[in-house]
């Protein structure tokens, strides 16, 4: 399921928003397309977000090439 939460408030005021899947699913932003293991947004934007059938994808360890 996709959630929606407070991530922080920048030192200008303004909130940031994060929206991820709890379920581990990458997330697509309905207006563009742009698949996300997670999105930052501030506070009142316009974007939606879908939760998918892909796993999110496995960080990085240090050294390792994308």
């Amino acid at each position: 399921m996709i959630k929606t939460e407070e991530y922080m408030t920048r030192s200008d005021g303004v909130k940031l928003i994060r929206t991820y899947s709890d379920a581990g699913f990458q997330i697509r932003q309905d207006q563009t397309g742009i698949v996300y293991d997670e999105a930052i947004d501030v506070e009142n934007s316009s974007y939606t977000y879908t939760e998918t059938d892909i796993p999110q994808e496995a960080p990085l360890e240090p050294g390792e090439l994308q």
